[in-house]
């Protein structure tokens, strides 16, 4: 396997610059990145986005929910790759059953959870690892006793599109919607938004 940093064709894409490190800014619930770059943060540091129907999570970027209130700090968000630590409670979804054209990954790092997919049920448990190729239905809700984190991938390819099919089986564990959409305004539109805050489970998470 070659090593990047020896790559000729890297280096000559490069040529004599190099990436800055970003500046990370204390948002309301956490640090976000306020410039391009590459950066490190702790999960601990970083800031956090809670919702009373969906749990927690962590994007790592400086979306708009996390920014919200910061007017002086800008969206940023990575160009081709999404990520989000997700911690869902017992019971509850981590968004809505959906498909999507774009690939997703998820591995379970803890707890346990069901993944409602392509109309069927499957129960994970940390180190498990889910692979979602484009237009595969699915959703994950919380399970067991205590806190499940999940982290999530998903590529930013151009000219994404959705869909919230109409699934009884989703609607049965508050991850339905009521008739099919593309539209994630419609979808979302009865669910509280996004603001930021820590998981209501956070003292019992592995990194606290």
């Amino acid at each position: 396997m070659r090593s990047i940093g020896h790559s000729p064709e890297l280096r000559e894409t490069k040529g004599a610059e190099t990436v800055e490190e970003a500046r990370l800014e204390a948002a309301d619930s956490g640090l976000t990145p306020a410039s391009e770059g590459w950066f490190v943060v702790s999960v601990r540091e970083a800031a956090w986005l809670a919702n009373e129907a969906f749990g927690g999570r962590c994007v790592f970027e400086a979306d708009v929910p996390v920014v919200r209130n910061r007017p002086e700090l800008r969206a940023l968000r990575f160009a081709d790759l999404g990520v989000t630590l997700a911690v869902l409670e017992p019971g509850k979804p981590s968004g809505l059953y959906h498909a999507e054209s774009n690939q997703e990954n998820f591995l379970v790092l803890a707890g346990e959870c069901v993944l409602l997919v392509e109309g069927e049920e499957r129960r994970l448990r940390a180190r498990d690892f889910v692979h979602c190729p484009p237009g595969t239905e699915h959703v994950f809700v919380g399970a067991g006793t205590g806190p499940c984190v999940i982290f999530m991938t998903g590529a930013r390819a151009p000219n994404k599109t959705m869909v919230y099919p109409d699934s009884e089986l989703a609607r049965s564990h508050g991850a339905g919607v009521d008739a099919e959409t593309s539209s994630a305004a419609e979808a979302y539109g009865p669910f509280p938004h996004w603001s930021p805050g820590r998981p209501a489970d956070w003292s019992r998470l592995p990194w606290a």
